[in-house]
């Protein structure tokens, strides 16, 4: 680290371009400020990965994706809150449907780059295939969705002569980005996962070897690196919100490795944002048990009969948390009438309630399980 030279700008032609040294090489962390950091980022990410065996968390797993979803695009400027992203698509407004739907792509996109993990290491080729689903019918999508630039691209300003960073020269994406891959997967580097991914996160940002989308692809890369690392069993780790509430902290400190090859600070904020994120996670966790536990009381007090769709309901809108009565009628495959009955002893439960206030088109929330994700507030 004392050594670190984060890369060097190049003139091409009218403008300076950074192009970074490659970051497969020899690490040595001596520094203990980041070790103890290290030290506690380990502990808290341990204790959510177990913490996750103790939850369905398959059933819950889909609102952590719609938080980061919502989060990550929200950086990129997009303005769909939690609550619009979990609306059926047959509810949303047609002025924020383009925004919605880029949260949804980002949903699939880790989907499918997790149950990839099985089949693929987390490689180039998986990050041009998560690319293609996120610009998918969106904002970039005429930008080479799954494929690296051919052109020189830049952040911030109007054009390259007023740009905050010009990222390398096109011609040097696919070397960086095979360094990148090799790193990843060095096993005589004894780097921690964790600074590995904070490390491969930064070089990702400085190469932005997209069009568009390099924003949200990096920070999907932390989840996908920490499961194929098998760091956690299942991808429950999101930094987009920790990146959101500091966004230009986060912007100046990965700004600042390239003009003071300060690494140090990087890894002090990335460690510090696993910390934060992890024992979040961990106590939105435990409130969905408290709040799992409280429900399965209420509906025990039901008369027996109706206890079997009442708990299929549950399971439901635990995935579905905006809802409407056809959804419950063709998901729990029973009839319109059945279905506002049993909506109707769920709202005398407190479980959910309808928020629209119109006579057709009813809309439904489970409110008590959103605002544990920082919805309906």
């Amino acid at each position: 680290m004392k050594q670190f030279k984060a890369g060097q700008y190049m003139l091409q032609g009218g403008y300076k371009a950074f192009i970074p040294h490659e970051i497969n090489r020899d690490w040595v962390i001596d520094d203990m400020e980041i070790l103890s950091l290290l030290s506690q980022a380990d502990r808290e990410l341990g204790r959510l990965d177990m913490f996750s065996e103790y939850v369905d968390i398959d059933r819950y797993i889909r609102m952590h994706l719609t938080k980061e979803a919502s989060q990550s695009t929200r950086i990129e400027g997009t303005q769909t809150k939690i609550e619009e992203a979990v609306l059926p698509s047959s509810e949303v407004r047609e002025e924020i449907r383009n925004d919605w739907q880029e949260v949804q792509n980002y949903i699939s996109a880790i989907n499918h780059a997790v149950e990839q993990l099985e089949k693929l290491p987390f490689s180039t080729r998986l990050i041009k295939d998560t690319h293609k689903i996120l610009l998918q019918g969106v904002r970039g999508k005429h930008k080479l969705p799954g494929e690296f630039r051919r052109s020189q691209n830049w952040i911030g300003g109007a054009s390259l002569h007023d740009a905050v960073y010009i990222p390398p020269p096109a011609h040097e994406v696919p070397r960086l980005m095979s360094d990148l891959e090799k790193f990843a997967h060095n096993p005589d580097n004894p780097l921690p996962d964790l600074l590995k991914i904070a490390l491969i996160h930064y070089q990702f940002e400085t190469i932005h070897p997209f069009l568009d989308g390099n924003g949200r692809v990096g920070r999907l890369l932390i989840p996908l690196y920490l499961v194929d690392k098998k760091v956690l069993k299942r991808p429950i780790l999101y930094l987009s919100d920790f990146f959101e509430k500091h966004r230009q902290l986060y912007y100046d400190n990965l700004m600042r490795v390239r003009t003071h090859n300060d690494l140090k600070q990087w890894f002090k904020f990335f460690l510090t944002g696993v910390i934060q994120t992890a024992r979040q996670e961990i106590e939105t966790f435990h409130q969905t048990l408290q709040l799992q536990k409280e429900l399965d009381k209420r509906i025990k007090n039901l008369q027996a009969r109706q206890q079997g769709n009442a708990r299929k309901l549950l399971d439901f809108i635990y995935r579905n948390p905006v809802f409407n009565a056809s959804m419950v009628a063709e998901a729990l495959q029973i009839s319109m009438a059945t279905a506002y009955k049993l909506i109707n002893t769920f709202e005398k439960l407190n479980i959910i309630e309808e928020f629209t206030g119109a006579k057709r088109g009813r809309l439904y929330v489970f409110k008590d399980y959103m605002k544990l994700f920082g919805a309906y507030k």
